[in-house]
């Protein structure tokens, strides 16, 4: 009798569960969602569906990494130079590129930004897109890093675009106006750097092979926009204004050593950053990156140490440190495209090439380049978009296997005669356009304000003369 009473309640129990949702369900469909509901909905479906999430690892990584660079130039750089120069212009050296920390940063918010990286044609975006920076904001852009807020990735390609014109003013230290240097500097940056930018990272860019560029070029971080347009723009300047005052009879060493040393151990430290920072993620490729560089500058160092060693008998420490920044410089297009042992190779080449460049070729032309800008970061880089062109490995990066699109089928990117020849289209073309470019704007700039100073205040030393202060007081 238990179990049978106990059955008659659970039946009755399921039976009142189904009229409830009966009910319930005609309740519903007494009041069903309008049209305009039913759109709210799909709507907000769609959006959490496309819409991309920030990932705060990737967003630290490149947050990191945008401090990182911004160290290659102060301190890195303002050491690395000042340590070079004489001691009566060590200040207008080093003021040289603290100036563009200030001066970039206004050009790139009002409209550099948006040049590099805005919607236009495969020169040059749209200078208005962003203007003032209008639209950059915590949400991503999925066109160039998906996973972090736009803001992230614009304040990072900003340390690159302050950098750039930066390693220019070692070719013309301790003798170019002050004023002339920044006139030249945001008429360089509007003209090349920025356009340059464009072509090779923008979407529809002339050699983008990820986002429709006509001519697919490798350059994971900089060969072409920073290195080859930097060198062969600071070989023009050096030749247009001629050689200091006495060189070179009259010995120039530097005056201080012990600074450019910790300046090179800082932008080695920032170089990762700077390469590993071009992931834009925090993932593998970051990570192959990051060794590539390490492993390049580590075989530049020694192959520059060695070349010397066999010239003179004895390496010089400050050899090994050019021969570093040499191997960074060489490995930075290659760094996300080549395995460890490609990476070692590239940069020892990188090291002997750059040696030969700041000394026989340098000597050769007797072009006053004072701190051998285009030796090393003009050569060097050359080397490495060259050398990447042969050893592009799918391995490392899967996307230049499957990326680029030419007559309606996907080419792959990886190392060939044929990927060779689109590298030296890009090299030759930025080479043209830096040394184009930095010929006329030199033009204006003397026709308006003058190159150079005058031999009584270039003897008198540029700290004084264009700053009114001095580096030491002793």
């Amino acid at each position: 009798m238990s179990i049978r009473y106990s059955d008659r309640i659970l039946t009755a129990l399921l039976l009142l569960g189904v009229c409830t949702a009966i009910i319930s369900t005609a309740l519903a469909d007494d009041n069903p969602p309008t049209l305009e509901q039913r759109v709210a909905r799909l709507e907000a479906a769609n959006a959490a569906v496309v819409t991309p999430a920030i990932n705060s690892g990737d967003n630290a990584w490149l947050l990191v990494s945008s401090a990182l660079v911004l160290m290659m130039t102060a301190p890195g750089l303002i050491l690395f130079y000042g340590g070079l120069v004489r001691r009566k212009n060590v200040l207008s050296t080093m003021g040289h590129s603290l100036i563009l920390m200030a001066l970039i940063s206004a050009l790139w918010m009002i409209y550099g930004y948006s040049m590099a990286f805005g919607k236009g044609n495969a020169f040059f975006g749209n200078p208005f897109q962003y203007f003032l920076l209008r639209g950059v904001d915590g949400a991503p852009n999925p066109d160039y890093a998906a996973t972090v807020p736009q803001q992230s990735f614009m304040l990072f390609q900003m340390m690159f675009a302050i950098i750039t014109p930066a390693l220019i003013s070692g070719a013309i230290v301790e003798r170019i106006k002050f004023s002339a240097y920044v006139l030249f500097t945001v008429l360089w940056v509007t003209v090349v750097y920025f356009p340059l930018c464009h072509m090779v990272w923008g979407t529809g860019g002339l050699f983008n092979w990820a986002q429709g560029g006509r001519f697919p070029v490798l350059d994971f971080a900089g060969g072409t926009v920073v290195h080859v347009s930097s060198g062969v723009s600071a070989l023009v300047c050096a030749l247009m204004l001629g050689r200091r005052t006495g060189y070179p009879q009259e010995p120039m060493p530097p005056h201080n050593v012990v600074l450019s040393l910790v300046g090179a151990g800082l932008l080695w430290v920032g170089w990762f950053g700077f390469n590993a920072g071009s992931a834009v993620n925090a993932g593998a490729l970051a990570s192959s990156a990051f060794a590539a560089t390490h492993f390049s500058a580590a075989a530049a160092a020694l192959g520059w140490a060695g070349m010397e060693w066999l010239a003179k008998g004895k390496p010089s420490v400050l050899g090994v440190a050019s021969g570093m920044v040499a191997g960074l410089a060489t490995i930075t297009p290659a760094s996300g495209f080549v395995t460890i042992p490609a990476a070692f190779l590239i940069g020892l080449t990188g090291g002997v090439v750059c040696y030969l460049a700041v000394t026989r070729l340098k000597n050769a032309f007797r072009y006053d380049d004072s701190l051998d800008v285009f030796g090393v970061h003009g050569v060097g880089s050359t080397v490495g978009l060259l050398l990447v062109g042969l050893f592009a490995n799918a391995t490392v990066n899967g996307a230049i296997a499957s990326t680029f699109h030419s007559g309606g089928r996907i080419v792959s990117l990886a190392g060939s005669m044929v990927q060779l020849s689109n590298q030296v289209r890009g090299i030759l073309f930025t080479a043209a356009l830096a040394a184009l470019a930095t010929f006329v704007i030199l033009k204006v700039v003397e026709a308006t304000v003058g190159l150079r100073v005058s031999v009584e205040a270039e003897d008198s030393g540029l700290d004084l003369t264009q700053h009114g202060e001095s580096a030491y007081n002793d």
